[in-house]
């Protein structure tokens, strides 16, 4: 029976999670179509961002509920599933690097920027980020998995094999730890926390030069700047600490296999690194005023009053110019 109810609560949470992950982050996808003052290279990455996570909420939760209900299947099948959560996963830390990047050359670069970061080059390095994530998801797909000790157990040395689809039955944690943590997530989140705090010294040190000087220009710029990147940093720490307790789980299993997790403590781990995907809409909200004006026209537009024609039409130029003018 509790057993039963816990896994109907698990159940409801992760639903829960799921819709506001992709109603939200579908939100921020159509604010940046809405509005054309937030179709700049930065907004490429953040919607790059968004669409994984749209995929977590719309495609990793509802298979993460179909495992934990004991899914029996073939191995490279739920395989697969797991694959597909550590592309997404993979995709989102390269998407958190690139916009670190992107916010280093602004402030590093502030004249020469546009001409140094295009359009084109964004879409570039977003592709590479996603071709990147697809090759480090998929190793476990070309035999870095748990297929030779399934084997020995079911005493079979071909064919299919069919068990209870789980994360750690087809997942190696050697991989996990040793190639996925220790390369492709650690490594990544130690240089964008260099580069967040590169980013802060260098804004610091053009405010400071400014204030004595009558050009009030840079310092506006400096300030906006100063701005986004606290917000962009703050999705780096909600990040890590998504994620980072998973993570660690990982790393006890594989070092301590006496030691036994308590399964809320997963579930908890669980809710975090799928949490994370709802997030980022939020923070976007409360945080950038650029993206706050244009989810209230959203509202305002297609949801308050469901028809556009109902809203006086003066008052939606008042939002959109509000919306445009909004410049971090």
């Amino acid at each position: 029976m509790g057993t039963s109810v816990s896994l109907a609560v698990y159940i409801v949470i992760e639903v829960l999670i799921a819709l506001v992950s992709v109603l939200g982050n579908i939100l921020v996808i159509w604010a940046v179509i809405v509005n054309q003052a937030l179709r700049d290279t930065t907004f490429f990455f953040i919607v790059s961002l968004a669409v994984a996570d749209i995929a977590v909420g719309a495609l990793v939760i509802p298979l993460a509920i179909i495992i934990s209900i004991g899914l029996e299947t073939e191995f490279y099948s739920c395989l697969m599933v797991a694959c597909i959560m550590l592309i997404l996963t993979q995709s989102s830390i390269l998407a958190l690097l690139a916009i670190a990047v992107d916010r280093y050359l602004r402030v590093k670069i502030p004249t020469s920027y546009r001409s140094v970061v295009t359009a084109r080059r964004a879409v570039i390095a977003i592709t590479g980020c996603w071709v990147l994530s697809f090759i480090v998801g998929l190793v476990p797909m070309f035999g870095w998995n748990n297929i030779q000790n399934l084997r020995k157990q079911h005493n079979s040395s071909y064919g299919e094999i069919i068990i209870t689809c789980e994360f750690e039955t087809v997942i190696s944690m050697e991989y996990m730890v040793y190639f996925n943590f220790f390369v492709w997530v650690l490594p990544p989140l130690f240089l964008m926390l260099i580069i967040y705090l590169e980013v802060f010294n260098l804004i610091q040190k053009q405010l400071n030069k400014k204030v004595s000087s009558s050009s009030k220009d840079p310092q506006k710029y400096y300030g906006k700047e100063l701005k986004i990147a606290k917000s962009l940093a703050l999705i780096l720490l909600l990040f890590a600490l998504s994620w980072l307790p998973l993570h660690t789980l990982n790393c006890i299993t594989l070092f301590c296999q006496t030691c036994k997790t308590p399964m809320i403590i997963t579930y908890i781990a669980i809710f975090l690194t799928h949490g994370n995907s709802a997030m980022n809409p939020i923070v976007y909200a409360f945080r950038i005023e650029k993206f706050r004006s244009t989810f209230l026209y959203i509202w305002k537009k297609y949801f308050c009053c469901k028809s556009g024609r109902e809203l006086n039409r003066a008052n939606t130029a008042n939002i959109e110019r509000s919306c445009s003018k909004n410049v971090i």
